[in-house]
């Protein structure tokens, strides 16, 4: 696929980064902006992984595995019904990114990236979700942070998220967003 074809598709949104960046809100919110699907990537976790982080053990390689390959699903059914997407994912890994992002030349990627102490802060203060707080260290250990570049955003976590969903929205510029 050129260059041409790849601009006229509908963009699907990856919106990466560590546990308690604001992944889910900023995703959720830039879906409803732009008029298209949202798909939280935590849900597509099998349970196996969902008791594993709750019990405090980090995923591994394997762990996420089924994970990524079912973003990838999701990501490849919006393509192939010729719409776009916001789906969030931790993505901390260049090699986990290559499964979700790979040569899918519609797929933007948006990391959200801060301090370990302000997504600490975040962190420690959500309620009702499986990650606890402890494995944030791990999160941070194992991320490989991407290069901003033409289909990747870098943003700071910390202004408000419609100001994030704005600036993500002006990136997009005039790419077909999703539907």
């Amino acid at each position: 696929m050129d260059g041409e074809e790849a601009h006229n598709l509908p963009m699907i949104v990856v919106v990466m980064g560590v546990a308690g960046c604001g992944k889910t809100t900023v995703a959720a919110r830039l879906a409803e902006r732009l008029g298209c699907a949202f798909q939280e990537g935590d849900a597509l976790h099998p349970p196996e992984n969902v008791a594993k982080m709750s019990a405090g053990t980090p995923l591994d390689d394997t762990d996420r595995a089924p994970w990524l390959a079912r973003i990838a699903a999701c990501i490849d059914g919006w393509r192939d019904a010729g719409t776009g997407g916001v789906v969030t994912c931790s993505a901390l890994k260049r090699a986990y990114r290559d499964i979700i992002v790979g040569d899918r030349d519609a797929v933007r990627l948006v990391h959200l990236a801060g301090s370990r102490e302000l997504i600490g802060l975040r962190l420690d203060a959500r309620r009702g979700h499986f990650m606890p707080p402890a494995l944030l260290d791990t999160q941070f250990a194992t991320l490989e942070p991407p290069e901003a570049d033409a289909r990747t955003l870098v943003l700071d976590v910390g202004p408000e998220p419609d100001d994030l969903v704005e600036a993500i929205v002006a990136w997009l510029g005039k790419g077909k967003v999703p539907r």
